[in-house]
């Protein structure tokens, strides 16, 4: 016999069974789609990784040429002081004699009993507080008077002396903090750099580093010394021919920032120095040395003459002719020949 009994319905069944089994397929799609591998970004190439890394560069010389100008200020503020000290020193001895020969007099005066009102109100007061009231004394023996007046104004020189060496050590001590902030952003941007570049496949670092003219190690010692090319008919001339002379010399030896020779160079250390052999002093860092001479033209670049180099004047090089500049380019590279127009220039400056 058969049960009429319903059959038991399923807690599934229905619209519930069809949202359950929606919600079911979802999540095993989502599983296929969390277990199969995402699709990486594409490997940058060798053009835009030198990109990066010439962009690391510029701005590492930007903080190079900060650091070199800390450098100068921080050089120049310490001599200043170190005179002003000397100075105040050389003072404070006259005084002391000063002090002991007026000393002299009134101990004289007391035993005698003549003891001068004057020297009276010196020995119990500051000569700042003498000075003030002076003008209430009647009058004081010529020889005496000269010797107060003398201790009063050399007191007032000393004070200034003071103040004005307290002056520098106070900029002293801001321009080497200004200093140790330009090593660190140097630091920083060579680091991102060279973490860039250990990033890549052997190939892609070896065609990256050619590119940007580090193709390694370089200099007298070694083997890669980049031979000379054709300058052309117009040669330099008077100073400009000790500098450019100077400078070819300097050809394979290593970029490093902040360094003025003689056995590495950055950018403005190493025309700096070529000019320098020339007998001409040119100021430390390229935002100087562009204001450092006759600005000049382009199409008039004759041997020697200066050119700088991007937006932020932050590289220089100097020409020799032939449509080439000799430069320190950056980090891992050496002095090097390269096409004036190699970087975007923003003007040229004729030393001396």
């Amino acid at each position: 016999m058969a049960s009429h009994r319903k059959p038991r319905t399923s807690p599934l069944a229905g619209p519930a069974a069809r949202t359950a089994a929606t919600l079911a397929t979802a999540a095993a799609a989502s599983v296929v789609v969390l277990t199969q591998p995402g699709h990486a970004d594409p490997k940058p190439t060798a053009a835009q990784v030198k990109a990066q890394v010439d962009a690391l560069y510029q701005q590492a010389e930007q903080a190079t040429q900060q650091y070199d100008g800390a450098v100068a200020a921080t050089q120049t503020l310490q001599t200043q002081a170190n005179r002003l000290q000397q100075e105040a020193a050389a003072t404070d001895d006259q005084l002391n004699t000063l002090r002991s020969r007026l000393g002299g007099m009134a101990a004289l005066q007391y035993r005698n009993g003549t003891l001068d009102p004057e020297l009276q109100l010196l020995m119990s007061a500051h000569p700042d507080d003498y000075l003030q009231r002076a003008g209430d004394l009647s009058q004081a023996l010529a020889s005496q008077a000269g010797l107060v007046q003398e201790f009063a104004a050399q007191s007032q020189t000393l004070d200034g002396q003071r103040a004005a060496a307290q002056a520098k050590l106070s900029a002293l001590q801001t321009e080497q903090q200004r200093l140790a902030a330009a090593k660190q952003q140097i630091q920083r941007k060579l680091a991102a750099a060279q973490q860039l570049l250990s990033s890549l496949d052997a190939a892609t670092r070896a065609s990256v580093t050619a590119a940007l003219g580090g193709s390694g190690p370089s200099g007298p010692s070694g083997s890669t010394v980049q031979p000379p090319p054709d300058l052309g008919s117009v040669v330099a001339t008077g100073r400009a021919a000790l500098a450019v002379a100077f400078a070819r010399a300097q050809v394979g030896k290593p970029y490093v920032w902040g360094a003025t020779g003689p056995a590495s160079y950055d950018c403005s250390g190493l025309v700096q120095a070529a000019w320098a052999a020339a007998g001409v002093s040119l100021p430390r860092t390229t935002y100087e040395q562009i204001n450092a001479g006759q600005r000049i033209a382009l199409s008039d670049l004759q041997p020697g003459d200066l050119v700088f180099y991007y937006a932020g004047v932050s590289h220089v090089a100097m020409y020799v002719g032939g449509g080439e500049i000799i430069h320190a380019p950056h980090p891992g590279a050496s002095v090097e020949y390269a096409p004036v127009g190699e970087m975007p220039i923003v003007g040229a400056v004729r030393p001396g």
